[in-house]
């Protein structure tokens, strides 16, 4: 019996083994996001452990065996778990990835992934914060409670500000460092975004102002390699600190739940295309691979205009 189990665990380490270099490779070679690989090797984990109940996935080989029937009961089975079509379509996609990747590795290719039409999710509009609002966030007078060190309001407004007044993503300005304050002085800065893609970006005089406050606050002055943006006690600033600020924040201004750094990000790309930007360039500074991603804004600028008609004319 002792000798079985050591049988079975080998051969199922095999599969395992694959994952696990599979998603080091994500994180390492596509350079995807940590959140990402985590939810790729949640998706993929959840996936074996149902297979488990019927049939077990031991070797490689054992995945180029599985029926396109076998992804729809796994399909139905998180349905029945009341899982989404959005969380469904990324989960058929971590599944096919992981096939990618042991064909490339193995030469074994599994079809049924690639037989099933993968859920179809709603491609929900971006919320994005009103302009007046997102302006007072960026202020230090309003991230202010009183319950802190000054300097941590401006610390926070800083960082908002670069959300909104460059669009960053929220792990983009909190991987910025004291070498990027010369660039930021100097008006434009280099971040490296999704999939290792590096983008310049103009730093606008009102952003540019809310680090500088910051900086000249801020008890740890950042050495070249260090973080821009400091902790309490000196180390890096956590993104979980910036979204209980923007938590905060909803509460003062009286915004939505869907009100969160992101939508800063959201507003930064609808306000320009509400004032006349280029497509193009908002795609470059956002940092889109894919035109048709930055598309979207256009349904909600679109969107924004139909609701003030609607709000406006006497006949709507």
């Amino acid at each position: 019996m002792a000798g079985s189990s050591e049988g079975e665990a080998g051969a199922q380490g095999g599969v395992v083994a694959l994952m696990r270099r599979w998603l080091e490779a994500l994180a390492h070679e596509r350079r995807a996001s940590p959140k990402t690989v985590e939810a790729y090797g949640r998706d993929l984990r959840q996936f074996l452990d149902f297979r488990a109940l019927h049939s077990p996935l031991r070797q490689a080989a054992d995945l180029t065996a599985l029926k396109p029937a076998d992804i729809r009961a796994f399909l139905a089975a998180r349905r029945e778990a009341e899982v989404g079509n959005r969380s469904l379509a990324r989960q058929i996609a971590a599944l096919r990835g992981f096939a990618r990747f042991l064909e490339g590795e193995t030469g074994l290719r599994c079809e049924a992934l690639f037989a099933i039409r993968a859920p179809k999710a709603p491609r929900s509009l971006p919320r994005p914060v009103a302009a007046t609002p997102a302006r007072a966030m960026c202020d230090a007078d309003t991230v202010e409670d009183g319950a802190r060190e000054p300097w941590i309001a401006s610390r926070d407004a800083a960082v908002l500000a670069l959300l909104y007044g460059c669009g960053l993503r929220i792990s983009e300005a909190l991987a910025l460092t004291g070498r990027d304050v010369s660039a930021i002085e100097a008006g434009r800065i280099m971040v490296i975004g999704k999939g290792g893609r590096s983008r310049g970006l103009p730093v606008i005089a009102q952003v540019a102002q809310a680090i500088r406050l910051y900086l000249s606050q801020c008890p740890y002055a950042p050495k070249p390699e260090e973080a821009l943006f400091r902790g309490a006690r000196g180390g890096p600033l956590s993104p979980r600190i910036v979204q209980a600020t923007m938590a905060r924040l909803r509460g003062v201004l009286g915004l939505p739940d869907s009100a969160t750094p992101h939508a800063l990000r959201h507003a930064f790309a609808t306000h320009l295309l509400a004032r006349g930007g280029d497509l193009r360039a908002i795609q470059e500074l956002l940092g889109h691979a894919s035109l048709s991603t930055t598309q979207i804004y256009t349904a909600v600028d679109q969107a924004r205009l139909i609701e003030a008609y609607r709000n406006a004319h006497p006949r709507a």
